[in-house]
């Protein structure tokens, strides 16, 4: 005797979908009694994409355009801007050349927008990490 299963499968998404394009997911509620989490230190590649991003529409230029004047694959500028490749210096180089910026300006906006972000979830003002310390450099991640 054979049962009957259906061909179906059920699909679990690795990381839950996000209300509007670009949007990060909202934290999951925290049940009574527990403490939240610490907030999530925001990844470099993400910041990166989004700074490359946000000048691009802001210049108004379409993906293929600026893939193509530096000279890299337009998915691939599509994933980095989304924040899912680590692009090499040489390739972020060329994007930002693409939209005009230097490589400095680049990351000077990314670690702008970190300190802006990271300082939000610490309550520091601009420019102080948790330790309270100053960083009047540029912040780089391996």
């Amino acid at each position: 005797m054979t049962s009957h299963v259906p061909n179906e499968a059920r699909v679990i998404p690795l990381r839950p979908q996000a209300a509007r394009p670009g949007a990060r997911p909202a934290a999951p509620p925290v049940p009574p009694g527990r403490r939240a989490p610490a907030a999530r230190e925001p990844l470099w590649r993400d910041l990166v994409g989004d700074v490359l991003r946000r000048e691009r529409l802001g210049q108004e230029r379409t993906l293929k355009e600026v893939a193509e004047a530096a000279r890299i694959s337009m998915p691939y500028l599509s994933e980095v801007e989304r924040g899912r490749k680590e692009a090499s210096s040489e390739v972020l180089a060329a994007a930002a050349g693409a939209l005009g910026l230097g490589l400095g300006d680049l990351l000077a906006r990314a670690q702008g927008e970190l300190v802006r972000l990271t300082s939000r979830h610490t309550g520091a003002g601009p420019g102080r990490g948790a330790s309270g310390a100053r960083f009047d450099g540029m912040c780089l991640a391996a």
